[in-house]
């Protein structure tokens, strides 16, 4: 088979393609033949190094996949050869098959598109935690997203919309703040830390309810301090760079909730609730009230580009490699 091999921690272009022997499951192990695999922003910090899951080299990137249920090791049941399964990993999923546990797939219904599916544990499995199991989002309250055109930001857009919350979509620019309005943003906003508070209080008339953060850095602070009374926030990730600091007092003074939301773990403490998440999910998209949106899909020798989107933060949705 093909892999898409991390032999040394760099640069999207110190990727190599290599072929390798076919893998045999063993007990309790499922070979999956990939139809499409998904990349996330965290692809590129974990081929450098520089993210908290750090696989011995050679590796192959990628945390999800839509495959083909190949062989069956012994002692593995609900699985049969032929099933069409979501693969939800760590990393290793860019390469032509994929020894997985049965913990670690998920039926995929009739109706469900490859594309659609490779793309939803990660992105919208992390919102869908995020937003049910940590924020208890509620119909009608005002919920704004940071990053909101990114993997993550977009599925907290169209999931907080599916569970009847008002979105406030922040984005840096108009144009991606149209993709965002596609997909069920009430109000869009070209952001900028020293406009953000003000900005965010004016739209949802005086504060919002929970704010998603995919960000950090200067856009953490001014967005905690729009938040109203007993107002919840969630710290999902740091893409523009620096880890923020947040004055304990604004916590105080206004009862506010600052909830992390680590859905890897997640999927490791709790794997019920988790597979409770991608049949939710799922079914949203079979019954045609979910659209993953995906930027493009690239065959497995265009890597370099496809993560060279994601490293420059152009994609607006899911970045797939076809091996």
């Amino acid at each position: 088979m093909r892999a898409l091999l991390c032999t040394k921690l760099g640069k999207p272009e110190d990727l190599g393609i290599e072929t390798l022997a076919d893998p045999v499951p063993g007990p309790g192990q499922v070979l999956v033949r990939v139809h499409v695999a998904a990349l996330n922003f965290f692809d590129t910090l974990i081929i450098a190094g520089r993210y908290q899951v750090k696989p011995g080299l050679p590796f192959s990137p990628g945390g999800e996949a839509c495959g083909t249920v190949a062989a069956l090791g012994p002692e593995v049941a609900g699985f049969a050869v032929g099933d069409r399964v979501i693969v939800h990993a760590k990393f290793g999923t860019c390469r032509d098959c994929v020894l997985a546990e049965p913990a670690q797939l998920t039926r995929v219904p009739d109706g469900v598109s490859d594309e659609q599916a490779a793309g939803l544990t990660i992105t919208y499995g992390t919102s869908l935690h995020a937003l049910r199991n940590r924020a208890r989002v509620q119909p009608g309250e005002w919920l704004a997203v940071l990053g909101a055109s990114g993997g993550v930001g977009l599925a907290a857009v169209e999931l907080g919309r599916l569970m009847g919350a008002r979105v406030i979509a922040c984005a840096s620019s108009e144009d991606k703040l149209a993709a965002a309005k596609a997909h069920g943003a009430e109000i869009g906003l070209v952001y900028d830390p020293a406009t953000l508070k003000d900005a965010l209080r004016e739209a949802s008339g005086g504060g919002v309810d929970v704010v998603y953060d995919a960000v950090g850095d200067a856009f953490a602070e001014p967005a905690l301090r729009a938040l109203r009374w007993r107002g919840r926030y969630l710290v999902v990730g740091f893409a523009a760079g620096e880890i923020p600091r947040l004055p304990l007092n604004l916590m105080l003074l206004k009862e506010l909730d600052v909830q992390g939301v680590h859905w890897g773990a997640f999927l490791d403490r709790d794997p019920a609730a988790h597979q409770e998440n991608q049949r939710q999910l799922l079914a949203w998209v079979a019954e045609g009230k979910l659209t993953a949106k995906v930027h493009g899909v690239y065959p497995l020798e265009d890597y370099a580009e496809a993560m060279g989107i994601l490293t420059r933060r152009e994609a607006v949705g899911k970045v797939l490699l076809r091996p």
